[in-house]
């Protein structure tokens, strides 16, 4: 479809109007992120470590590196996937990246008794991961969308909480009917059959001649200039610590309650509300970023985190601990949405995605680090005590108060001044 296919009537219809031809884009994002890399992986690898086990012997540890190796080359390479998405169209990075974790993923079940067979595979899903997600579609939609951008951001990445619920349920019904093999084959064809025509049909960036002027690819902080400025460094931090905060209390949230009397299936109820949380939290929070300032809707989603891991440090009946959880889920569902948001809103779209991919890295090192130290703590201690819990509530709590440090919105991509705003003005006021 060439890209001139959606630009008739784009500057007649509002970002309101479900006409509007940004509507697409929005649509194919969503649908690409929940059969991408980070619906499949993360929520769908567990899954297969018992057959794995069962087929090949592998030790538990040695299968779930796998996942650590692709966990680890998706924050090495997101930032060169940035670097391309800033320079070529997103069509001409997303579609390669799916075709290469498509047919990666499905060609798991061929998989022989050797390791290194499943690192190397995991590694080039870990390669291409980010090109499948975020970040590329979020370029895309943020040309089309200026008053609506977070609404518009937030659908797109709700598209991966619903994956989250949709695909391990898929994922188990075929491991249980149809073996292992089969499930990956059939992933990794999802995968391709959902995303690929969809963004080859509807997933470009509105043409230059047709952008506004806060919204243009042409305008935008240089990548050493917005990384001089604190403003991207305390964005950058948020995502960092809150990964430890929420990572860290997401990976024991199942032992922790177990652990304190809760069964094992209403532990798995309380793991699968943050999933349905998160997807109400993306939707309302893109909502509350189109009316109010970016900085003071993020404040009051790490504040939902902070007290829902305080909630679950003491937690000791399942009734506290769904309350727990769906506090975290929804706020973990909120965070996706503020990052590029806020990064567009102060250093604009020319090497947007490039900056989205370092806050990526950062939010892999949080990621991380999180459940190791809670795992540590654990070893040491022989138990989850309260104390331990509560502390790891403090690193989301750090970004709150650094938020206080960002300015109001840069106008049309130039430096924002730090300094303290006591009372900002909502989001479209300012443009």
């Amino acid at each position: 479809m060439p890209e001139s296919t959606l630009q008739p009537g784009a500057t007649q219809l509002g970002e309101s109007d479900i006409a509007y031809p940004g509507w697409k884009v929005v649509l194919a994002g969503f649908f690409g992120v929940m059969v991408s890399f980070a619906a499949i992986v993360p929520y769908t690898f567990g899954l297969f470590i018992k057959p794995l086990t069962a087929s090949f012997g592998w030790h538990r540890e040695a299968t779930s590196a796998g996942f650590s190796i692709a966990a680890l080359t998706v924050a090495a390479a997101s930032p060169g996937l940035g670097f391309l998405l800033d320079r070529y169209k997103p069509r001409r990075i997303i579609l390669p990246c799916i075709l290469i974790f498509s047919v990666a993923y499905a060609s798991l079940a061929l998989l022989t008794p050797h390791l290194t067979h499943f690192y190397l595979t995991y590694f080039l899903i870990g390669l291409v991961g980010n090109g499948t997600a975020y970040i590329g579609y979020s370029r895309a939609i943020s040309t089309w969308f200026n008053r609506r951008r977070g609404f518009a951001l937030s659908i797109m990445l709700a598209g991966s909480a619903l994956g989250a619920m949709l695909l391990p349920v898929l994922a188990q019904a075929v491991i249980t009917h149809l073996g292992w093999r089969n499930a990956y084959l059939i992933l990794g064809l999802l995968a391709f059959a959902v995303g690929f025509p969809l963004t080859a049909a509807f997933v470009r960036e509105r043409s230059v001649a047709h952008q506004d002027q806060d919204v243009s690819t042409e305008l935008g902080e240089p990548v050493a200039k917005a990384l001089a400025t604190p403003a991207f460094w305390i964005i950058a931090a948020t995502v960092c610590l809150y990964a430890i905060s929420v990572n860290g209390a997401i990976a024991h949230l199942s032992a922790l309650l177990t652990d304190r009397g809760v069964s094992t299936g209403g532990a798995a109820w309380a793991v699968s509300i943050i999933g349905a949380t998160g997807l109400v939290g993306r939707l309302l929070t893109g909502l509350f970023l189109d009316r109010f300032f970016g900085p003071r809707v993020s404040q009051i989603m790490l504040l939902m985190t902070v007290v829902g891991i305080v909630l679950l440090s003491v937690a000791n009946s399942l009734t506290a601990g769904l309350i727990a959880a769906a506090l975290i889920g929804f706020s973990m569902g909120s965070e996706g949405d503020i990052t590029p948001y806020l990064l567009g809103r102060y250093f604009g779209l020319k090497r947007f995605s490039t900056l989205y991919a370092l806050t990526w890295t950062t939010y892999a090192i949080g990621g991380a680090t999180g459940p190791i130290l809670v795992g540590r703590v654990f070893d040491t201690l022989g138990s989850y005590r309260p104390i331990t819990i509560q502390l790891l509530a403090l690193p989301a709590l750090i970004p709150c108060l650094l938020m206080f440090a960002l300015p109001r919105y840069s106008i049309h991509g130039t430096t924002p001044t730090i300094a303290i705003i006591p009372d900002p003005q909502p989001a479209e006021s300012v443009h």
